[in-house]
């Protein structure tokens, strides 16, 4: 058996209506110092947001998601925030904000394999639906 490594994960939010605080999950952020890793799981569900807005702007959605992927991998092509180390671009990512992209609160744990922990947050999370 291998070793539990320490990981922290927020889930990714699309909040159509900010006044409203109404929001769909659409990706997992997960970062795990010992193994390195730092990656961003999202896909957008975009008939459940038609729903809460029909007008919503799903391409600056897009694209601020895509900002999010961008960060994780860091290095120059993710600005001045892909130059941080890699606690401090998760921090900065799930950092509270009032925004169209919102991040729940952290929660921590302990995995063998990110990737594998990464997936299963995913699948409960964001693929999902309410009621199932």
């Amino acid at each position: 058996m291998g070793s539990d490594y320490f990981y922290d994960y927020a889930v990714i939010r699309i909040v159509p209506k900010v006044d409203r605080e109404e929001f769909i999950n659409a990706g997992i952020i997960l970062s795990c110092e010992e193994k390195e890793f730092l990656y961003a799981k999202i896909e957008i569900d975009e008939k459940r947001i038609k729903v809460i807005s029909p007008d919503f702007d799903i391409e600056t959605a897009k694209t601020h998601l895509d900002a999010i992927n961008a960060i994780c991998i860091g290095g120059k092509d993710a600005g001045t925030i892909g130059q941080l180390s890699q606690r401090q671009r998760f921090h900065w990512l799930t950092s509270p904000r009032s925004t169209i992209i919102q991040t729940s609160a952290v929660h921590s744990g302990y995995c063998k394999d990110p990737v594998e922990t990464l997936n299963h947050l995913f699948e409960k999370m964001v693929k999902s639906k309410p009621g199932e």
